[in-house]
């Protein structure tokens, strides 16, 4: 919902349809409802083809998260960097931040402008599944040097080699924001696990295997989650 306004939201285009043609809802059945700021528990008084009408019913309790975070991944292959993004948003993830790295595949930094209206969408399709308040913030790519400047009290940076594991480097007495930061396709080069460490980033490993990009994101991100919960 992009707004609820006198007790009342309406709902219009695709999503609508879905609701109408292939859910089938009808006047009277509940829903939970987010304008990105708040939850409701709301009931459909109308719907009808693309417009689906609902009516306040109470709002929800939030559900505080402990942690802010912000995922920084590499670029890979579009169809596995979508995969990313739906799986970051289910996993709780307050930002995305998509980075050009030396070893990131030519043409995809440039490419990423036309498709972060798509990665937009998976997030808000993927908050929809997770049933998430607020969507994920969907960031225009950057180049390596710009993402090391992103501020967060943990800074974590994935690198197989010979790092330290994840868990081992979150302190038991841990602020409320966190960093991730993902490699490419053929991993990090010297020169930018130089970088990353000068830029006060902790080189941490998810283990003695090598992940795709995509695996290594959901790991980390579930780890720090969990300890973040605990």
């Amino acid at each position: 919902m992009d707004s609820i306004r006198g007790g009342a939201a309406e709902l219009r285009g695709d999503e609508a349809r879905h609701l109408t043609r292939v859910l089938r809802v009808e006047p009277g059945q509940r829903f939970e409802i987010s304008d990105n700021q708040q939850a409701y528990l709301a009931q459909i008084t109308e719907a009808r083809g693309e417009r689906v009408v609902f009516e306040v019913i109470e709002a929800l309790p939030p559900v505080p998260s402990p942690v802010s975070i912000t995922l920084c991944a590499s670029l890979i292959k579009f169809d596995r960097f979508e995969w990313i993004v739906e799986k970051a948003t289910e996993l709780g993830v307050d930002r995305i931040l998509p980075v050009e790295a030396t070893r990131t595949e030519k043409g995809l930094f440039e490419a990423s402008r036309k498709r972060r209206e798509r990665w937009q969408r998976i997030a808000r399709e993927s908050s929809q599944q997770a049933r998430r308040v607020r969507l994920p913030e969907i960031l225009p790519a950057v180049r390596l040097e710009a993402c090391l400047e992103v501020a967060a009290a943990h800074r974590y940076f994935l690198d197989e080699s010979l790092a330290p594991p994840l868990l081992r480097e979150i302190p038991s007495e841990r602020a409320d924001t966190a960093a991730v930061l993902i490699g490419p396709e053929g991993g990090w080069t010297d020169a930018e696990r130089q970088l990353a460490v000068s830029a006060a980033w902790q080189p941490v490993s998810l283990g003695p295997l090598v992940l795709r990009a995509e695996t290594a994101a959901c790991a980390a991100l579930a780890v720090v989650v969990n300890a973040w919960l605990t």
